[in-house]
């Protein structure tokens, strides 16, 4: 299963915002921070601002920050919003369906439970999960202003040349948990 550009370019937009949250940034600033595409992130941000991940400001000055905190976006609602369809094989197409097996096949109730679990776990991670704690993430960004766990430094600073070290696993959250 691949997915789309637009869903990979909203990861990785939603994540460096939340790497630099509460500070915002510049479809500019992201576009030549991944190499992407300028005109193809104007769209998926105009999209991730009317389902409301975003917050935009236009004009001189503006630019987009995350609207929700970062423990409160998760990823299969970022997928959900991004990705077209999981039609994954020709029977899930409907009208489009031309395959004689579909009535006996049981191929896609397979797929259906595989899909499910899938959206499951991603259900069980925000955006936080992902760049809390993740020293390397914020240290490939290079975002000047940010410390290593991805918040502004406080007064006491890191010691000069400590490793950057990948964190282990990532801390399950729940929806329950953040609304509550």
């Amino acid at each position: 299963m691949n997915l789309t550009v637009q869903s990979d370019y909203a990861f990785r937009t939603l994540m460096y915002l939340a790497v630099r949250d509460p500070q915002g940034s510049t479809i500019q600033e992201i576009s030549e921070h991944y190499g992407i595409s300028r005109g193809h992130l104007m769209v998926i941000v105009h999209r991730l601002g009317t389902l409301g991940f975003l917050e935009t400001t236009r004009g001189r000055g503006g630019g987009i920050k995350l609207a929700r905190a970062k423990s409160s976006i998760f990823l299969d609602e970022i997928l959900l919003a991004t990705e077209p369809g999981f039609d994954l094989v020709e029977c899930y197409r409907g009208d489009a369906n031309r395959c004689l097996i579909t009535t006996p096949c049981r191929l896609r109730g397979v797929l259906d439970e595989a899909l499910e679990a899938w959206m499951s776990v991603l259900r069980k991670y925000s955006l936080a999960d992902l760049v809390e704690g993740n020293p390397a993430l914020v240290h490939l960004m290079k975002l000047p202003g940010v410390d290593q766990v991805g918040r502004k430094p406080s007064r006491r600073t890191r010691v000069a040349g400590q490793a950057l070290q990948m964190p282990s696993r990532i801390t399950h959250r729940r929806r329950h948990e953040v609304d509550h």
